[in-house]
């Protein structure tokens, strides 16, 4: 049997047997310092493409270290084709959301600005970061896309008719979420999650109007952004998405 490593490291790099992968400082610095692996340790490398690697690492330096790529663990996987699409947040609740979804296998996360949006500033790099981080830990293959943050009706005026569209609408308007989902699956969708202090009417108007949408509902408690968020996304995994697969041992 295959040794399992403690350790994964997304390489966005082409993967190959025999391979050396070269690693950048924070990397190094992560497992020579950090987690103090000695040459020889066992480490798995790991991307979208080329699925995970176990590999063994060379470190000549503290500041410097490679992986040399020995066997393949697992073969590139897919994930479900879902998006979350929120209403940014305060920092650190934006962060654990995006640590989470990624942990939930979200396969897009895209910002919208809507009439009640709090007008935060949104780092991508440091989110990726944090996706990077949820990735390994979860041992999932892929990087969850993080797009730019666009307004609410500019995201709708691109939208392809073939993703539908979730809308969590607190109000108690749409239908249990698990109902709407039952049934739904190998098919593009997307979870809308509104801002604090909901929707406002006209958006929920507008939404209601468009083919592409069914509204939801989270049961009887108004639940804050990033749990409604959370929670949407377990139900969709649980009943339609990909929870019904056995995780690779």
């Amino acid at each position: 049997m295959s040794e399992h490593p403690a350790t994964r490291l997304y390489i966005p790099q082409p993967i190959t047997a025999d391979g050396i992968l070269q690693l950048d400082e924070a990397q190094a610095h992560k497992l020579r310092t950090v987690l103090r692996l000695a040459d020889g340790a066992a480490v798995a490398a790991f991307n979208e493409r080329d699925g995970e690697w176990l590999c063994r690492l060379e470190a000549p330096g503290r500041r410097r270290a490679a992986l040399h790529v020995a066997e393949r663990r697992h073969q590139p996987g897919t994930e479900p084709d879902l998006w979350l699409v929120f209403a940014p947040i305060k920092r650190t609740r934006l962060d654990w959301l995006v640590e989470k979804a990624t942990e939930l296998g979200a396969a897009a996360l895209l910002p919208v600005l809507t009439a009640r949006t709090q007008p935060e500033r949104l780092n991508r790099e440091r989110l990726r970061g944090i996706a990077v981080s949820a990735a390994e830990q979860s041992e999932r293959l892929s990087l969850p896309a993080i797009a730019e943050p666009q307004p609410l009706s500019a995201l709708l005026a691109g939208w392809r008719s073939e993703r539908r569209l979730f809308v969590c609408d607190e109000t108690g308007a749409g239908a249990p979420i698990a109902a709407a989902v039952a049934g739904f699956e190998n098919a593009p969708a997307a979870l809308l999650i509104g801002p604090e202090g909901g929707f406002a009417q006209t958006e929920l108007d507008a939404l209601g109007k468009l083919p592409i949408v069914t509204r939801v509902g989270l049961g009887p408690r108004v639940l804050r952004a990033e749990t409604a968020a959370l929670a949407a996304l377990a139900v969709f995994q649980a009943i339609a998405g990909d929870w019904r697969r056995i995780r690779p041992r």
